[in-house]
């Protein structure tokens, strides 16, 4: 364990919510950096709490070296990655974000979030375009820091990032002074090429005293010589979504082939902010009386829905619906509209059956926006 209880505490005083929630899951530490295993990710995005005690367990160089060596290549990438792995693995604080975001990304935005890397427009991404995520998530989270005691807020950026940062620069060119740029100024200002090789010098920097890590290693190889297809980009965010939600289904599932609609209701109803979840599920008890269940195929196609909500949004104001109720047809009509998923007529009734509260059999858009947008983000909106 590397600090005190009163030292721990203390830090998550200046910690965002999700820096909060990766400090609470994260199992290992090294040179003064802490990194979730892929079992501490798929803990953190399908559990409230960790499953066990918190401790930082600290690795030695050898035995990360020796992890990173048993990482699969891109090409040998499953929607059980994850899980094999277990506890072989090391992931950042910045690909934590990078991964909450493959969650709720609709399979269109895999392109675009595969564009965004490749700066060069060589259909190819590398390790240097990667690392610029790095930036643009220190960068974003910088904006956000709590104000207070800068030597804490120091400690817990070389917590999260492996390095000390100063606020609000970015490396102009070698041995010229820090200067204080704006990410999101530079965006609005120029073209994503400009933007990037802006944050790629900074990159540069970083890349040669950070340490490797397990997403690193399984996109680019041992050498990091290897560069990334779309293909292969595609599928890793195809599998980790898969994964994900096979995880939260079998653990309702107990080795069936559908869960109970009950279960359905308590997977949709988990992290948001609905107060009164168990009306929601006296309603949908009464209303079902006979448990049908629901396949994984028709829960996939549920949360494919629910990754492209800004779609359906739109779609839905288009049919003038903003703020009045929806029936079934309308709403399995503007799901498929939006989105070009089809739901279930059952899974549809469901769905109603779990959100009519005053039992007119039509839905009011807003709330269920409001709730399915908290749901997407799982607590994080």
């Amino acid at each position: 364990v590397t600090e005190n209880r009163s030292d721990l505490e203390d830090l998550h005083l200046y910690a965002t919510p999700r820096e909060q929630r990766f400090r609470r899951f994260a199992s290992l530490e090294f040179e003064g950096q802490l990194y979730m295993t892929p079992y501490d990710f798929i803990q953190a995005v399908t559990n409230d709490e960790p499953k066990r005690a918190k401790k930082w367990r600290s690795l030695s160089k050898q035995e990360l070296n020796q992890i990173l060596m048993e990482t699969p290549p891109v090409w040998k990438g499953s929607s059980k990655l994850f899980r094999n792995l277990n506890e072989k693995g090391v992931i950042s604080y910045t690909e934590y974000l990078f991964l909450l975001c493959i969650l709720t990304k609709p399979h269109a935005g895999f392109r675009i979030a595969f564009n965004m890397f490749d700066t060069d427009g060589n259909e190819m991404v590398d390790k240097k375009e990667f690392l610029v995520l790095q930036e643009i998530f220190r960068k974003k989270n910088e904006k956000r820091e709590r104000k207070g005691d800068e030597e804490k807020r120091a400690m817990l950026r070389l917590q999260l990032y492996g390095y000390h940062t100063s606020t609000n620069s970015v490396l102009k060119t070698e041995g010229q002074d820090l200067v204080p740029r704006s990410y999101w100024d530079t965006l609005r200002r120029s073209t994503s090429q400009a933007l990037f090789s802006d944050l790629a010098e900074r990159a540069d920097d970083i890349s040669s005293s950070l340490s490797d890590t397990t997403l690193l290693v399984h996109f680019f190889g041992k050498k990091g010589k290897a560069e990334l297809n779309f293909e292969d980009f595609y599928r890793f965010m195809d599998n980790l979504q898969t994964e994900v939600l096979e995880i939260e289904f079998l653990s309702y599932s107990n080795g069936m082939n559908t869960i109970s609609e009950e279960d359905f209701a308590h997977i949709l109803l988990r992290y948001t902010n609905v107060e009164n979840t168990s009306s929601y599920l006296e309603n949908m008890r009464c209303r079902i009386p006979e448990e049908k269940g629901i396949t994984f195929d028709e829960f996939r196609s549920f949360f494919q829905f629910l990754n492209n909500l800004e779609d359906f949004t739109i779609a839905m104001q288009m049919y003038n619906f903003a703020s009045r109720s929806i029936g079934q047809d309308e709403f399995k009509r503007a799901v498929y509209v939006a989105t070009g998923v089809k739901l279930s007529p059952h899974l549809v009734n469901t769905v109603f059956k779990i959100f009519d509260v005053d039992r007119d059999d039509q839905l009011s858009y807003k709330e269920f926006i409001g709730i399915m947008k908290d749901r997407l983000n799982r607590g994080f909106r």
